[in-house]
């Protein structure tokens, strides 16, 4: 693996840095009708994420205190260069569709106690208007946000006690991995597809993670770089966590955005 070096800085075909995100948007409550919502964007990757909430819970969990939420994400057809058929229409539903929807769930289950929840149901659906690399990703730090003002409109309306702490913590998500030979921060369409090492990092606020999805798509690769990723995509859903936190922390429901910064 090689590192970049001061005298010889490697720079990406966008200009960013290898440790550095991509321009980051989150708008807030861009949806006028879900109870939580927000249209993120990972440069070139646009997903709408919106959090429906119901006052009752599955079949298989009433009666037991405790809450659900549950994810579901999907492409727009002309999200991509070609346009692809709705998987509505096939009559079926892909399995790297279903892979993703249960990421999203996994990762957001993570961070909320659903005894404090309460028999409610939270189902966030992350639609992906424009995709050049880290859908996924994108979904998933989108998702939180449309997460948390979902929960707080319930605690508005009285469905979820006023004190209790549904949050446990923050979660985000990036891609990184190895590209000739260096370790890279969320990779766009034109790295991901000539990537050697491909990498997918869930990581709470706290800096735990909750999934890592690695693949080498070349060469296997040895610990010294998996732990090189590993670092990358913890500073990166750092920097994430951040757009987070200033989105939410938005009092009037207007696009908040910086842009990418070495992680």
């Amino acid at each position: 693996m090689t590192l970049p070096s001061a005298d010889a800085p490697i720079v990406r075909s966008d200009g960013r840095a290898p440790d550095e995100l991509r321009h980051i948007t989150i708008e807030r409550g861009w949806s006028a009708h879900a109870e939580g919502s927000a249209l993120i964007s990972f440069g070139g990757t646009k997903v709408l994420c919106t959090a429906s909430f119901t006052n009752g819970v599955p079949r298989w969990l009433t009666g037991k205190g405790k809450g659900w939420v549950t994810a579901e994400y999907a492409m727009l057809p002309r999200a991509t260069n070609e346009r692809n058929d709705r998987e509505a229409v096939k009559g079926r539903i892909g399995g790297r569709t279903h892979e993703i929807s249960r990421l999203i769930g996994r990762a957001l289950r993570a961070v909320v106690d659903t005894k404090a929840l309460g028999e409610n149901t939270i189902v966030i659906d992350c639609d992906v208007l424009q995709a050049d690399g880290g859908t996924r990703t994108a979904a998933i730090t989108g998702a939180y946000v449309a997460l948390a003002d979902a929960i707080e409109w319930g605690r508005q309306k009285k469905f979820i006690a006023q004190r209790s702490e549904v949050l446990l913590d923050s979660v985000a998500a990036v891609s990184v991995g190895i590209i000739d030979g260096t370790p890279m921060l969320d990779l766009a369409y034109v790295e991901d597809v000539r990537a050697e090492t491909d990498m997918n990092v869930v990581v709470t606020g706290r800096g735990l993670f909750v999934e890592v999805q690695g693949t080498a798509e070349g060469a296997p690769f040895d610990k010294r770089e998996l732990d090189a990723l590993l670092e990358l995509g913890v500073a990166g859903c750092a920097s994430l966590r951040e757009h987070q936190l200033a989105a939410l922390a938005d009092k009037g429901d207007a696009a908040t955005e910086s842009a990418g910064s070495p992680a």
